[in-house]
C-alpha cells in the first residue's frame, strides 16, 4: 500500500489543482460580472452625488466633463466575457490559459477600475481687461465697415468725422481711437471682423453704397461740365473707362446725384466763386436779403395801383368827416330814445346820480354811497339798484368843494372806478360831469347841475374878493 500511496495522492493533488483553478476561474467571471455591471449598469451612467450637505446643479461644461471620464473609464477596462459552460465540464487548455491570462488582468482592485486618475482642474480664463472692451458695445460691425470704406477711400480721419453718419456720434477722438485699435489690437480687430463676417449681405451692399467719393472720383466727375445735361449714358461709359479708380458699389444714378452736388456748390471745373469784397464791412446774409427784398419793392411799383389806392383812401377820409358831423345828431337821438338826456335840475338839486332803475338826487354838499341796513343808514342806498351783496355797508362818500369841484372818496374794501380807472380804499378821485361810476357791478352816469354849481362859484368868487 505504501508503494501505492503516491499513485493515489497524484489523483487526490490533481483533485487540488483542479478545484483550485476552478475556484479561481468562478472568481474571475464574479469580477468580470461586477465590472461589467459597475462599468455598464442598466445602460444608464448613474448619477455622480457629493458629499457637500448642498447639492447644486452641474453647468454644462462640468456635465460634459463627467462624460469624458466615464467614457474613458470605459476603454481603459474593456470588460471579458466567458461563454457558459455546463456544470461538471472541465475546462481545456485554451480555456485555462485564457483564465490564467484573465485572471492575471483583474487582479488589480476594482476601485483602481472604476475610479480613474483625477481630471486636471479646469483653469479659469482671466477676464479680459476693461480698456479691451468698454467700446465694443458702442462700435456696432455697420459701423466699424463703415469707418473702414471711409479710410480706405479718403485716408482722412477728419473727413471720415465729417462726412459719414455712424450710429452713434462719435468724436474725432474716439474714430482715431477705434481706427487704432481695429489695426494694432489683435483682440478688438478679431471680434470686429468675425462680427462683420456675420453681416447679411444686403447690409453689407447698403453700406457699400454710402462710401464717401475720394478726390480722384469728385476730379473725374468735375470735368463734366456744368452747362451740360448728362445723362446715365455717360456716367456709365465713365465707370467702364476707370473701374480702377471708382468703388465697385458706385452706380450710374449715384454719381449723376453727386455730380449734381458738385455743380451745386460751384466744385465743377468750369465753375468759378465769386471772393468776397475786400473792406472793413462784409455783407452777411440778412443785409444782403433785405436788399434783395428792397429791390423787388423798386421794380414791381405800379403807378395805376398806387393811384387807385390814393383814390380810395380819400374816399375813406370823407366817410369819417361826414361821420364825425353826424354823431351829435345820433347822440340826441339815443339819449331821447334811452332816457338818458339831461335832467330837468331844480334849484336844490346839485347833481345826480343816474342807475338803470332808480336815479339818486344829490342836495347837499355831501352824500355817503352804500349798502343799506337796520344799524346803518346811508344818503344813497345802492341796493335798489341791483344785488349789493358785494358793496359794503358804507363804500364811499361824494362831496362839493367850495370851487364847485365833486370828489368821490372810496371808504368800503372794493374799488370803486371812474371811468374805468380804479379808485382804491382810502383814495379819492375828481368826478365830472358825465363821469360813470362802476361798484361792484353797478353803473351809475354823474350828472352835475352846471347853472348852479356855475352861481355857487361866481359867489365864491365874489367871497374872495371881499
Amino acid at each position: 500500500m505504501q508503494a501505492s500511496d503516491p499513485v493515489v495522492g497524484a489523483p487526490m493533488g490533481v483533485a487540488g489543482v483542479q478545484s483550485r483553478s476552478e475556484d479561481e476561474e468562478s472568481l474571475g467571471i464574479k469580477d468580470v460580472k461586477r465590472t461589467t455591471t459597475q462599468a455598464f449598469g442598466s445602460g444608464v451612467p448613474k448619477r455622480r452625488s457629493s458629499s457637500r450637505s448642498i447639492k447644486r446643479r452641474k453647468f454644462d461644461d462640468e456635465l460634459v466633463e463627467s462624460s469624458l471620464v466615464k467614457s474613458s473609464s470605459r476603454v481603459k477596462g474593456p470588460p471579458v466575457i466567458e461563454p457558459v459552460r455546463c456544470a461538471g465540464s472541465e475546462p481545456s487548455s485554451s480555456e485555462k490559459k485564457k483564465v490564467t491570462k484573465t485572471g492575471n488582468v483583474l487582479t488589480p482592485p476594482l476601485t483602481m477600475v472604476m475610479n480613474p486618475a483625477p481630471m486636471a482642474k479646469r483653469v479659469k480664463k482671466s477676464k479680459q481687461p476693461l480698456h479691451i472692451t468698454k467700446d465694443l458695445g458702442r462700435w456696432k460691425p455697420t459701423d466699424d465697415l463703415l469707418l473702414i470704406n471711409a479710410v480706405l477711400q479718403t485716408t482722412d480721419l477728419t473727413s471720415v468725422h465729417l462726412g459719414v453718419k455712424f450710429s452713434c456720434r462719435f468724436t474725432l477722438l474716439e474714430i482715431k481711437e477705434r481706427w487704432y485699435a481695429l489695426l494694432y489690437d489683435p483682440v478688438i480687430s478679431k471680434l470686429a471682423w468675425q462680427a462683420m463676417r456675420q453681416l447679411h449681405p444686403e447690409a453689407i451692399a447698403a453700406i457699400q453704397s454710402k462710401a464717401l467719393f475720394s478726390q480722384a472720383e469728385q476730379a473725374l466727375l468735375a470735368k463734366i461740365g456744368s452747362t451740360s445735361q448728362p445723362k446715365l449714358d455717360i456716367f456709365q461709359e465713365l465707370l467702364s473707362k476707370h473701374p480702377s479708380v471708382f468703388h465697385p458699389s458706385r452706380t450710374p444714378k449715384s454719381l449723376l446725384v453727386h455730380w449734381q452736388l458738385l455743380k451745386q456748390y460751384y466744385l465743377l471745373d468750369d465753375q468759378s466763386v465769386q471772393p468776397l469784397p475786400k473792406g472793413d464791412q462784409v455783407l452777411n446774409f440778412s443785409d444782403a436779403e433785405q436788399m434783395v427784398d428792397d429791390t423787388r419793392l423798386k421794380e414791381s411799383r405800379d403807378d395805376v395801383l398806387e393811384h387807385e389806392l390814393m383814390i380810395s383812401d380819400r374816399h375813406q377820409k370823407k366817410e369819417i368827416r361826414q361821420l364825425e358831423q353826424e354823431l351829435p345828431r345820433w347822440q340826441v337821438l339815443v339819449d331821447s330814445i334811452t332816457g338818458m338826456s339831461m335832467p330837468d335840475f331844480d334849484n336844490q338839486t346839485l347833481a345826480a346820480l343816474r342807475g338803470r332803475m332808480v336815479r339818486y338826487l344829490m342836495r347837499s354838499r355831501e352824500i355817503t354811497l352804500g349798502r343799506a341796513t337796520k344799524d346803518k343808514q346811508v344818503d344813497v342806498d345802492l341796493s335798489l339798484e341791483g344785488p349789493a351783496w358785494k358793496i359794503s355797508r358804507k363804500q364811499g362818500i361824494i362831496k362839493l368843494k367850495n370851487n364847485g369841484d365833486f370828489f368821490i372818496a372810496n371808504e368800503g374794501r372794493r374799488p370803486i372806478y371812474i371811468d374805468g380807472r380804479p379808485v382804491l380804499s382810502g383814495n379819492k378821485w375828481k368826478l365830472n360831469n358825465n363821469s360813470v361810476v362802476e361798484i361792484a357791478g353797478l353803473r351809475f352816469v354823474f350828472l352835475i347841475n352846471l347853472e348852479l354849481i356855475s352861481l355857487i362859484k361866481a359867489e365864491a368868487a365874489k367871497m374872495t374878493q371881499q
